[in-house]
């Protein structure tokens, strides 16, 4: 079989036996398909020197750790499943490590950013959208495929939704977050595209859209919406995005005394070791807020 053939099975094998998603598929595609045309001699019988001089190139042509990362965990996974398959008999990624993960704070905002983000939308839906985001710390992936069927029904306070991996959680939703997507609910029909084929499609979303092929709001979109808001309500376009408002919800509510389970929860973290970044970002703040704000600290000393 050729590499070509060879990466096109291991993508199937990601599909059927794991449940990967198409943006999975799509990633691990492109970062074995740049692999395949550096590695000269073929992925299929690379020795672990061309693999490994594969690897240190990336540095060398500017490429970002995490992308690096993402590439060197592409092809350890395609050569295991190249060993088990019995198409090879050795694994020439074993000796590779990956680029180190800088550890940085996820970017946030104030909670009077947040509340001016959400009073400068321009409509229901829009207002919902950064209810959700914020208010449910949904991922925007989440928010976008939201069918109709999830939104909460009369006497309800939470909604149940698909989270990464394909895994259901169940999200809890506040007052204004509720009354947001009652008042979206309620003008959605004037959101509909006017053709029938459309409308069809575009039925099945709580957020649809007149003009996306599937027939729901796309990330981009939602992303655009958002800048609107921010420039409205005098933020930097640049500090407003899905995914800082989902660590708003977080670090707000870490700081107002959470615990980290139950933060895990919320967001639909596999691992709690991916949700104590925000212990780090509440600890900055509060030891800020104790500097600036308690009477012995503002002391002069003696």
């Amino acid at each position: 079989m050729s590499d070509s053939a060879l990466i096109e099975s291991f993508l199937e094998m990601l599909s059927a036996e794991r449940g990967a998603r198409a943006n999975t598929l799509d990633a691990y595609a492109r970062d074995l398909d740049d692999a395949r045309e550096h590695v000269r001699a073929g992925l299929r019988g690379a020795p672990p020197e061309a693999i490994e001089a594969y690897v240190a190139g990336l540095t060398q042509r500017g490429l970002a750790p995490a992308t690096a990362r993402r590439r060197i965990s592409a092809l350890k996974q395609f050569y295991r499943f190249l060993l088990q398959d019995n198409i090879r008999g050795d694994d020439p990624t074993s000796r590779l490590d990956p680029p180190k993960r800088a550890r940085s704070l996820p970017k946030t905002l104030s909670v009077e950013e947040v509340e001016a983000l959400i009073g400068a939308a321009e409509t229901a839906r829009d207002r919902a959208l950064i209810e959700l985001l914020y208010g449910a710390g949904l991922r925007v992936s989440e928010l976008v495929s939201l069918p109709m069927r999830a939104a909460p029904r009369a006497g309800q306070d939470h909604m149940i939704i698909e989270g990464k991996g394909g895994k259901e959680r169940l999200v809890a939703l506040g007052g204004p977050a509720l009354a947001a997507l009652a008042a979206h609910v309620e003008t959605r029909e004037t959101l509909l595209p006017k053709a029938e084929a459309q409308r069809e499609k575009a039925q099945r979303w709580l957020f649809p859209s007149t003009s996306a092929a599937d027939g729901k709001l796309t990330r981009r979109r939602v992303a655009q919406i958002l800048e609107t808001a921010a420039v409205k309500a005098g933020i930097s376009p640049a500090r407003v995005s899905p995914h800082v408002l989902r660590h708003a919800f977080a670090t707000h509510l870490v700081e107002g005394g959470a615990d980290l389970r139950t933060v895990q929860t919320l967001l639909g973290h596999a691992d709690i070791a991916t949700t104590q970044i925000y212990t780090h970002v509440a600890e900055g703040r509060l030891k800020t807020i104790v500097e600036t704000k308690h009477p012995l600290a503002k002391k002069p000393k003696a």
